[in-house]
């Protein structure tokens, strides 16, 4: 049997069901559980824990498969009587709270909750090959022995002095191996530690043994991966004791994501492993466990996928189990929130395959097919849908005949024309202090359904509309309310819109902003987002770095300016023509001395021929306006008084 078990804490939780292989859990970005059929390829259950954005999901391991009542059945004849099937059923999630979910797919929900024992995030969850008990390891540096019959803790012990990371327990359920800052070899009778071992200088993400012999026989080897470790270690359990350092050692191309092993009971019987890196490939070894290697071995086969583009892009590989002969693997790939399941047949002669496949088609067929939990109502003629529903909702299908689909995709249900909606939506006042929350949140239902609607028409009007709104919240709840299908579409609209002019470019980045507040874990989880963003990126970097010139450029200018200005300012005050364009000459000195001040008559006027009493006059106003001119008056007075004398001595 394949050895299966809990993901690391470092890793999005991607495990098949033991056995049959029937089903794929994957805990995603946004915290949900989704377990998928991989015999139909499609969405089997889907469970939201009530708490899963506080306290996501970081690890899941399948319970031994069980048989499962299936409901009152009337008794069958001894003849009738079938064998009956044990079915992968209970599936333990460990949470960064410190509690454990058990979950049922036979029941599809919640079996039960397992809490109070840890005061750290759980990193890893085992079970019990026999018995109905769970370990879990947690941040807290303790293990915890579960008994799931009565939901309470059987046992608790300090493990490390560091978080334990990783959990095994053996195949006959009497050793428990944990990883702290040492991998730790337990009883599971006694709870006392029966070996250590060096480790890794990382945290350990991976446990596995490899092989089912009894530990006093030379013969029970385990392997151990660890983050940013692009060694898988093997380690023997020697009778003398004399077991500190690995004995053979598997090279990778990174560091391990998903382990899956076919163990060996015996000498003569090779370890078959399959290891899928961080990288999306997959590496199969083959090996037979006697003894010391002191050569790393590199794997007998390595797998990648790629599209079918001219330009080939890597799809990457989430975790891939080995069949029952040498050459069958199932494998999935592509994104957490929608894989997609195969069962392939390797060429392992080749040291290198690689694997070619239409994503985009494969994901649209599988999910026309999901089953949902959304049940859509079939509405008559007469009824009348008011409102539209949130995003994601299908609208009410009219009961039609199969005849009549084609007539009624051309004639949809009449509700409200996208203009009507348009002209009823007033933009500029959302929501007045008159109007109440209701109509508020009406009108982010609307502007999410327009968006959608004017996004997947390509019409601009409509997106027009939209965008110009300049409320945050509005902004906020309308691009949380967006369905997921339409996030990516939003970032290339608002990456065209970005290019224009920048007063439409400073509105389109407050829509940017709240789009990566909201959706950033959707758009991590897109395998080829680093082309769908570039064009972005590049243009923000350019940006930024035009902003540092145009910073430079505007302080230069603004110095510049300020000085023109002071300079314009003194040139005011001494640009002032000293030379007398008029000298008024009388026989008496007395009158001389009066008129001395007339040295600056008013340059815009040329009457000069006025009686002297109309210039002192003008004189004594212009003294009474300006106060501050009166020192400047008399240095042209005495000015003026210098040219009469030279003219007196003419």
């Amino acid at each position: 049997m394949a050895a299966d078990g809990g993901s690391s804490s470092l890793q999005l939780p991607c495990v098949f069901s033991p056995k049959s292989r029937q089903f794929l859990a994957l805990c995603a970005q946004d915290g949900r559980l989704r377990i998928w059929n991989t015999d139909s390829k499609t969405l089997h259950q889907e469970y939201v824990p009530s708490a899963h954005l506080s306290a996501t999901c970081t690890c899941i391991a399948w319970g031994p498969c069980r048989t499962v009542k299936e409901g009152p059945q009337r008794k069958k004849r001894k003849s009738e009587a079938v064998q009956v099937e044990e079915k992968a059923d209970l599936l333990a999630m460990g949470t960064a709270a410190g509690t454990v979910l058990i979950y049922s797919t036979a029941k599809g929900a919640l079996h039960c909750t397992l809490d109070g024992a840890h005061s750290g995030g759980v990193n890893c969850v085992q079970w019990h090959p026999e018995e109905s008990l769970l370990y879990s390891g947690s941040d807290d540096t303790n293990i915890v022995e579960w008994d799931l019959q009565t939901g309470k803790t059987r046992s608790k012990w300090k493990a490390d002095r560091a978080a334990v990371t990783s959990l095994c327990v053996s195949p006959d359920g009497k050793l428990l191996l944990s990883a702290g800052h040492i991998i730790k070899m337990w009883d599971l009778d006694t709870k006392e530690v029966y070996r250590k071992f060096t480790g890794h200088s990382t945290a350990v993400t991976t446990l596995r043994f490899a092989t089912t012999r009894p530990p006093d026989s030379n013969g029970l080897y385990f392997l151990s991966g660890a983050a940013h470790d692009r060694l898988l270690s093997v380690w023997q359990v020697r009778e003398d004791g004399k077991d500190k350092n690995s004995v053979v050692s598997f090279t990778l191309t990174d560091e391990p994501q998903h382990i899956d092993l076919v163990t060996s009971n015996s000498k003569e019987e090779a370890v078959r492993l399959a290891v899928v890196c961080k990288d999306g490939q997959l590496h199969l070894f083959e090996h037979f466990l006697n003894g010391p290697c002191k050569k790393p071995l590199s794997p007998s086969c390595t797998v990648q996928m790629s599209d079918t583009k001219e330009s080939p892009i890597p799809i990457p590989l989430l975790a891939a189990v080995l069949g029952a002969d040498t050459r069958t693997v199932m494998l999935a790939y592509g994104s957490h929130l929608q894989p997609v399941m195969e069962k392939v047949e390797i060429n392992t002669a080749e040291r290198h395959v690689c694997l070619t496949r239409d994503v985009q088609t494969t994901l649209s067929l599988s999910m026309e097919t999901t089953v949902s939990k959304v049940k859509t109502p079939i509405v008559n003629a007469k009824s009348k849908v008011l409102v539209p529903g949130l995003p994601g909702h299908k609208a009410p299908l009219k009961g039609t005949s199969q005849g009549s689909e084609k007539r009624k995709k051309d004639t949809d249900t009449k509700e409200m024309s996208i203009a009507e909606r348009l002209g009823e939506i007033d933009l500029s006042t959302v929501s007045e202090k008159g109007a109440s929350k209701g109509t508020a949140s009406l009108t982010t239902d609307n502007f999410a359904v327009l968006l959608v609607q004017g996004l997947e028409s390509n019409d601009a009007s409509i997106l027009n509309k939209v965008f110009q709104t300049r409320k945050e919240m509005v902004i906020k709840k309308t691009v949380a309310r967006l369905p997921l299908s339409a996030v990516l579409p939003l970032v290339e609209e608002l990456t065209k819109r970005l290019q224009g002019h920048p007063f439409t470019a400073a509105l389109m980045v407050r829509w940017l902003k709240a789009v990566l507040m909201h959706h950033t874990s959707y758009l991590a989880s897109l395998p080829d987002l680093v082309t769908q963003l570039g064009v972005l990126y590049h243009m923000i970097e350019s940006r930024v770095k035009m902003f540092h010139k145009l910073t430079k450029l505007d302080g230069k200018l603004y110095l510049l300016m300020t000085q023109m200005a002071t300079s314009d300012r003194s040139n005011v005050v001494s640009d002032v023509d000293h030379t007398a364009k008029l000298v008024y000459e009388d026989e008496s000195s007395d009158e001389d001395e009066a008129s001395g001040d007339e040295g600056l008559p008013d340059e815009d006027s040329d009457h000069w021929e006025e009686d002297e009493a109309m210039t002192e006059d003008n004189q004594e106003e212009s003294e009474d306006e300006d106060p501050g001119s009166r020192t400047e008056s008399k240095a042209n007075g005495e000015e003026d008084m210098e040219h009469e004398n030279e003219s007196e001595e003419e």
